[in-house]
């Protein structure tokens, strides 16, 4: 069952599917390439860019999300803009137990985003191009996230 969040964050997506953004309107989301870690000036904008960029994740992550992610790894967070609540998730993620914890709430997350994704393609049959490629890089988000613990610890 989609709960109301759920509806407001696809109805923002959607929204920016029919305008070309894709949540891009300030120009950071030029390509659908790999992102390379080490091309960024620190680990946490390179998780931020892979992870809570809709054009790499295929999922959008609000601020709401990233508190109930935080909630379920064990850290309690007040609302602050998306960018600032993923530094303070990382500066929480200080130990390996930790980034597991952060990382398995984020993997959670984004299954039930993906659910979300297949409901709406079975009800809406049209919409099966649109959410194949988010549920495709989402997927592929989640099977970096092994990667992530050997390169970060």
């Amino acid at each position: 069952m989609l709960k109301d969040s759920d509806l407001a964050d696809l109805r923002a997506e959607f929204e920016a599917i029919k305008s070309g953004t894709e949540f891009c309107s300030d120009g950071s989301c030029s390509s659908d390439e790999q992102i390379d870690l080490k091309d960024y000036p620190s680990y946490t904008e390179a998780l931020y860019a892979q992870i809570v960029a809709p054009n790499a994740s295929g999922i959008y992550i609000s601020r709401w999300d990233i508190k109930e992610i935080a909630q379920t790894a064990g850290d309690s967070m007040s609302i602050h803009p998306r960018k600032r609540m993923f530094e303070l998730l990382m500066k929480y993620a200080v130990s390996q137990e930790r980034m597991q914890l952060v990382l398995n709430a984020i993997e959670e997350h984004i299954e039930e985003k993906i659910k979300i994704y297949k409901e709406l393609q079975k009800t809406f049959p049209h919409s099966k191009v649109v959410f194949e490629d988010k549920i495709e890089k989402a997927r592929k988000t989640i099977k970096t996230f092994p990667h992530i613990m050997s390169e970060y610890f």
